[in-house]
């Protein structure tokens, strides 16, 4: 019945034994040590991560009898008392339960008093946010000019919430995350002062499962021993936590990588036997793809991981695309996973859609559907090749010793018998390369070069980028790599721009024409006094663009 949990149990009791935070501990091991001890420290971070046992040992520092190496000597009446919570001048309060201004202004009205026996009396305000605005502005005064012989230490969960007046007189010290394998190892270290049977893999089960966590991690660790009675397996904390272990997880990957769609299937099929947690396999998912991307980028970044040839073997097996493409699949079939049918079911399309849009596969499918691309492209330059042309062609049929490479293109005699009104159309050019081109004439074009005008008018939307962008355009109309020029001067003829225009003009009179003509319109307009809105005719076809 004396049975203590892990996280008491083992809870630090000097900075030396604090885990992951060392740069707070060393922040305060010189405090004491140069004797520069603030009057409010504020420890801010998640649950579990040490603020208040760093408060605690803190506490203990300040007003140890025997400091060694500026850490609590744990063996004087001052450093057990505060251990067994009998130490009259540490007063803990806990402000979740103690809110009110009264309880405050109580605390407050004792600190004017000296200690009972040390050297400082120190209040530890835990879950400090959840103080009333009255309350803190009640602690304001006493913040700003403390007694000497008192000290304040603070922790909070959401420092937001604590107002800036209060934290401008505060010391604040930010508590970090704890890593997985900073956690994994420390239970180990735990279990073999337990004298408990543990595997590796296990304890990264539940030291990822413990979220930066060290208190939650020791908290499902004492549920692990219990539930594999006194041994921490690998098989009995998946059970507990309905997670699987990275085996299966690397195996579904590998299949992923190989693109063998069956063999994800069949993998997908022996996790499910397990009856697993699909949202959680889909998170290690997230995991194992963010480590590789760091993998495939920084390799050094395997060598910290315990799972490093896990990570070194299948970060050769993607490319950076697919990673990429991977995770961001991955991370939205998280939101996928509840509307499925059933969880597996979500998995399985999630897994399937990796395979059906790898970039690999999409490159087969664009390879086998080059040569109809070739033809239907093939048919506009048809217009614009002149009969004279098709001599040539005869004569290197008929003398294949002569032919070109297949390899490379046929170049096409330039013809300008082809309005440019309508190679314009033909390109296919949008944006403000269409403006350019819209905005030119067709001065000359021949084997070497095209040649336009461009009306001085638009000057403002040539661009480098739109005119090289014009020039691939010709090039691939073309068949041969011609330069384009371009001269800015004034043109006699109209552009493709203004012939455009001229044709809108024209379409919208006719329709306004229409209106007016129409006998219905008449009617209207004789009969009950009808009027035609100005502005409101508009061409049947513009509206059917639109539409």
């Amino acid at each position: 019945m004396n049975h203590q949990v892990l996280a008491r149990k083992w809870r630090p009791h000097n900075f030396n034994q604090i885990v992951g935070q060392e740069h707070v501990s060393q922040a305060l091991i010189n405090a004491l040590q140069h004797d520069r001890l603030h009057h409010a420290y504020l420890f801010t971070g998640t649950r579990g991560v040490g603020k208040t046992t760093i408060a605690r040992i803190l506490a203990k520092a300040v007003n140890c009898e025997n400091l060694q190496d500026y850490n609590p000597c744990g063996q004087c009446s001052v450093c057990q008392a505060i251990d067994e919570g009998r130490y009259l001048d540490l007063i803990e309060v806990d402000a979740a339960s103690q809110t009110g201004v009264d309880n405050t202004r109580d605390l407050l009205d004792n600190a004017q008093y000296a200690p009972n026996a040390g050297k400082y009396k120190v209040y530890l305000i835990d879950e400090v946010h959840m103080l009333s605005l009255s309350s803190f502005n009640a602690l304001l005064k006493t913040l700003e000019e403390p007694p000497e012989h008192v000290k304040f230490l603070l922790a909070t969960t959401d420092p937001q919430k604590i107002p800036v007046t209060v934290l401008s007189r505060c010391l604040q010290f930010n508590l970090k995350r704890l890593t997985p394998s900073q956690i994994s190892e420390q239970m180990a270290y735990i279990l073999g002062e337990e004298k408990i049977q543990c595997e590796q893999d296990a304890l990264r089960l539940i030291a990822r499962a413990a979220d930066g966590s060290m208190r939650d991690g020791l908290s499902l660790l004492d549920q692990a021993i219990v539930f594999g009675n006194d041994v921490v397996s690998t098989e009995t904390v998946s059970q507990m936590l309905g997670t699987i272990a990275q085996q299966p997880v690397a195996e579904l990957l590998r299949s992923l990588a190989l693109k063998d769609a069956s063999k994800v299937l069949q993998t997908i099929q022996e996790m499910a036997e397990l009856s697993p947690d699909f949202a959680d396999v889909l998170q290690q998912i997230l995991r194992v793809l963010h480590r590789l991307a760091l993998v495939q980028l920084v390799p050094a970044v395997a060598e910290t991981e315990d799972d490093a040839e896990m990570l070194r073997e299948l970060s050769e097996l993607f490319s950076a695309e697919e990673l990429q493409l991977y995770y961001q699949i991955a991370l939205m079939g998280q939101k996928d996973l509840g509307l499925a049918p059933e969880p597996r079911a979500g998995f399985e399309m999630m897994m399937l859609r990796m395979l059906a849009f790898n970039p690999q596969v999409s490159d087969q499918k664009q390879a086998g559907n080059i040569t109809t691309t070739t033809a239907i492209r093939s048919k506009p330059l048809a217009v614009s090749v002149p009969s004279k042309v098709a001599e040539p062609q005869t004569v290197r049929k008929a003398m294949p010793e002569v032919s070109a490479p297949p390899e490379v293109p046929q170049a096409i005699e330039p013809s300008t018998s082809l309005p440019w009104h309508d190679m314009v159309d033909a390109m296919n050019l949008t944006g403000l390369t269409r403006e350019l081109a819209n905005n030119c004439i067709l001065e000359s074009v021949d084997a070497q070069q095209c040649c336009l005008i461009l009306d001085p008018k638009q000057a403002q939307i040539r661009s480098s980028r739109s005119e090289d962008k014009l020039q691939a355009a010709l090039q691939k109309q073309y068949g041969n790599t011609l330069k384009l020029v371009i001269k800015t001067e004034a043109i006699a003829s109209d552009t493709p721009a203004v012939k455009n225009h001229k044709a809108k003009l024209n379409r919208q009179q006719a329709a306004v024409d229409a209106i007016d003509n129409d006998e219905n319109i008449q009617a209207l307009k004789s009969n009950f006094d009808a009027r035609v809105i100005s502005g409101s005719i508009e061409p049947v076809e513009n509206i059917i663009e639109e539409k």
